[in-house]
């Protein structure tokens, strides 16, 4: 299958947010409610014209809420789709679902959205790796969920090509200065300097507190369609020029993959391909951010630069405010919230659309007028990933 000939064809064209970081008494069921309304009326759009809903990811209720289910959210949405999807674990192949289902004549307009109480529900994503071990088993050798995991990944990286937290501290503060400049973000009013991060405490060697994303209550969700009916529509339709998937799916304990290439290296060049251009026309990056040793890994194998050459790339502000090339403008999930692959998404639409107030690209934080932004998305321990190219009609 010629994927060029997807190229454009389908735009994203509304995004939906809530209220993000500890917000007390809701349900996770409210926040997808909220912000799919939210998505349907910044599109311009009447609630009858949505004809997909995908759920973006399962878990289990937390305490006595109610389970989330795309039968739920659209009958409270007052919504009656063609089709319903709902994500049970960690792949991340809701976008190409969407295009699939809109290029097949399914759909007209596909709602994508995720929500979830995990800051007041104290949700701890211990059970959230795709390895069937007990977690009481892993614990017995001092593994504890999802942060071990990748904490043996950054440890092997670390060995073969020397990163660690000399080109951690760069990306965790960078991505600080981007939230002090977003007032929707947790982190919002609280810098960080490189002295601050390297007395944190540790989570788990060798990463520190600041090396690990937030945990938040809150929803995301945006729309996709067709590029000619987002043409009619209130927002300027953001395009899908490129887009990759890979899923090397391998158990993080047995794979040979834990200091790259991840699942990036192949989803990027599919995605690449597809757009027709090279990583020197990318203007922005939004990056998957679970851990910062996951914005290196994943920047690496995109090929922006080689094995051990983060540390000098990050260097300097490259990636902050006025940097070369700005990564994570909202905060990501270090700083901004945690809303899995739509929080980088969502703020790469938002950044084309020039919606981004005090932090939008150009000439407000001195960076260069973005055209085209490359966005990414990662599952379970590196067992998942979607690059996906975003550009300005």
């Amino acid at each position: 299958m010629d994927l060029k000939r997807l190229k454009d064809r389908y735009a994203i064209v509304g995004v939906g947010y809530t209220p993000q970081g500890k917000v007390a008494e809701r349900t996770a069921l409210s926040f997808y409610i909220e912000a799919c309304a939210n998505a349907i009326k910044d599109a311009g759009l009447k609630k009858e014209d949505i004809d997909g809903l995908i759920c973006y990811r399962h878990f289990e209720p937390l305490g006595d809420d109610v389970e989330v289910t795309p039968y739920l959210v659209a009958q409270l949405l007052g919504i009656r789709p063609k089709v319903l999807a709902q994500e049970a674990n960690c792949a991340r192949n809701q976008m190409l679902h969407a295009i699939g289902l809109i290029e097949m004549g399914f759909c007209n307009y596909v709602l994508i959205a995720y929500g979830d109480n995990a800051y007041s529900g104290r949700r701890t994503f211990m059970k959230e790796a795709t390895h069937g071990e007990p977690v009481a088993d892993n614990a017995a050798f001092g593994e504890f969920g999802l942060i071990a995991n990748y904490a043996m990944a950054a440890r092997r990286a670390m060995h073969l090509f020397g990163t660690g937290p000399q080109t951690w501290k760069e990306i965790a503060v960078s991505q600080r200065k981007w939230a002090n400049l977003n007032p929707k973000a947790m982190m919002h009013d609280r810098p960080l300097s490189y002295e601050e991060y390297m007395a944190a405490s540790w989570v788990v060697e060798p990463f520190r507190i600041y090396d690990t994303c937030l945990i938040s209550d809150g929803g995301r969700a945006y729309i996709v369609t067709s590029t000619e009916r987002a043409k009619d529509l209130r927002n300027p339709p953001v395009v899908i020029m490129g887009i990759g998937q890979s899923n090397p799916s391998v158990d993080v304990h047995q794979s040979d993959f834990m200091a790259g290439p991840t699942g990036a290296k192949i989803a990027g060049e599919i995605a690449f391909e597809m757009a027709g251009i090279t990583v020197d026309e990318i203007d922005a990056c939004e990056i998957y951010d679970c851990f910062t040793y996951t914005v290196e890994i994943t920047l690496q194998d995109y090929g922006f630069f080689g094995p051990g050459e983060g540390k000098d790339w990050f260097k300097d502000g490259r990636t902050a405010p006025g940097g070369e090339i700005p990564v994570n403008t909202s905060g990501g999930l270090l700083s901004e919230a945690y809303f899995m692959g739509l929080t980088p998404l969502t703020e790469g639409v938002m950044q084309l659309m020039g919606r981004c107030g005090q932090r939008q690209l150009g000439h407000t934080t001195e960076t260069k007028e973005p055209q085209i932004i490359l966005c990414s998305d990662n599952g379970g321990v590196f067992q998942s990933h979607c690059a996906i190219i975003l550009r300005r009609l």
